[in-house]
């Protein structure tokens, strides 16, 4: 059995428990192969008491070390410095990492892989840790790693670097492959193993039910996602003005939030707009299998988990033409993508989407396409192998280093 150590600072805790969902049901999903083991070491942000992170939550209540699952989970600081952190965190990430992985090694734990998630800074300081020690390492593009962050030319550099010392690369979609491609990455390197959806938590059974407790009555489409720019929500608030039979539920939190819900005021929709907060991912799938329809209105996305969980709960998709969306989106049955992404853009999607409106078994069928054992198997192909390379060499240089030294040659 393999024994891997994930490491990302996008993982579930307490402070945000739906963080980085999708890199825990990856992993979980490996696990349940029952060819590997793992542990997890996911760093969260640490800054001095008189500096304001708001973003953060209470990361102050988030355990250093924990249980979630089956997994040991260990939550060491890094320094995080506000305007200078994105060249700096790097180096600060590692360093809190490599203390952590010299402390597991210490209480005796044995690893053979490094399985990073995030390019940058993730990505980044757990290729040099792995180099340090004397690891392989396989490091997966998620999003704004690669479509926004190598905008930056240092980040761009440190990421390239971190590219050509990984034994393996992994994207969650051809989109993000082609711009590391773009970027200067050899295409061989690459492989694309897109996210999958758990298909027994999403789910359409229930809709009705669901409907009921939500106080769903009318037409009722779902905005969903941390509440950022990024996200376009306001897009889908705006197109509330030209869909008057309507309503909008957003399940999310953030720090546009305030401004969102004005937004609505200043609009006129506000008695139409509905903000749940942060919701878990059963509570999410009650939401997805109640809604007529989810909208995703962000200008970046590398490959969104919600549209898939949407439609395995049978609710078709409108969305923008972005990144790796396209390839989510790619038949009728899974909904519509916009034209522009603005407020029109969303209100034409969802008269385009409801003109044509496709069988809510249809969606779920469409979805089950991509369960996450394609996923699995590509993980497991691709660790196995990079681990037996490593073991291979090392024996080649041990039985070389023997020879030499033998006072029979």
């Amino acid at each position: 059995m393999l024994s891997i150590l994930t490491a990302t600072t996008l993982f579930p805790n307490d402070a945000k428990p739906t963080q980085g969902a999708f890199v825990a049901t990856r992993l979980a999903k490996l696990c349940e192969s029952g060819e590997v083991s793992a542990e997890v070491l996911a760093p969260v942000p640490w800054l001095p008491p008189f500096v304001r992170y708001r973003d953060a939550g209470r990361l102050d209540l988030v355990p250093r070390h924990t249980q979630r699952g089956p997994w040991n989970v260990w939550h060491p600081r890094y320094l995080v410095i506000p305007k200078i952190g994105m060249t700096v965190t790097p180096h600060t990430l590692y360093l809190t990492m490599r203390n952590a992985l010299r402390r597991m090694i210490a209480e005796g734990r044995r690893f053979d892989l490094i399985d990073a998630h995030y390019f940058y800074p993730d990505g980044v300081a757990a290729v040099r840790l792995a180099r340090e020690f004397g690891l392989p390492v396989v490091v997966t593009a998620r999003g704004t790693d690669i479509n926004l962050i190598p905008e930056f030319p240092t980040p761009r550099r440190m990421i390239l670097n971190a590219a050509r010392q990984a034994d393996g690369l992994i994207t969650v979609c051809q989109a993000l492959k082609d711009r590391m491609i773009e970027l200067g990455v050899a295409a061989e390197r690459i492989t694309v193993l897109r996210n999958g959806v758990d298909l027994s938590l999403f789910h359409p059974e229930g809709r009705d039910g669901a409907r009921r407790q939500l106080g769903f009555q009318r037409r009722t489409i779902g905005s969903v996602g941390w509440l950022i720019e990024r996200k376009g929500h306001h897009h889908v608030i705006a197109a509330l003005a030209k869909l008057p039979d309507t309503d909008l539920v957003i399940a999310g939190e953030g720090p546009e939030r305030a401004r969102l819900e004005r937004l609505a005021v200043s609009l006129g929709v506000a008695d139409r707009v509905r903000f749940m907060g942060s919701l878990d991912q059963r509570q999410l799938a009650e939401v997805y299998r109640a809604l007529d329809a989810l909208v995703l209105a962000s200008s970046r996305e590398g490959w969104a988990n919600v549209l898939l969980e949407a439609m395995a709960c049978g609710t078709p998709v409108v969305a923008s033409s972005v990144w790796g969306t396209p390839e989510v989106v790619a038949e009728p049955a899974a909904g519509v993508l916009m034209r522009s992404l603005d407020a029109d853009g969303v209100a034409e999607g969802v008269a385009a989407l409801f003109s044509k409106l496709p069988d809510r078994a249809a969606t779920r069928a469409y979805a089950e396409q991509f369960s996450w054992d394609a996923t699995t198997q590509g993980q497991l192909r691709m660790f196995k192998r990079i681990v037996a390379e490593r073991q291979a060499r090392q024996h080649h240089i041990a039985t070389v280093a023997a020879r030499a030294t033998s006072p029979h040659l």
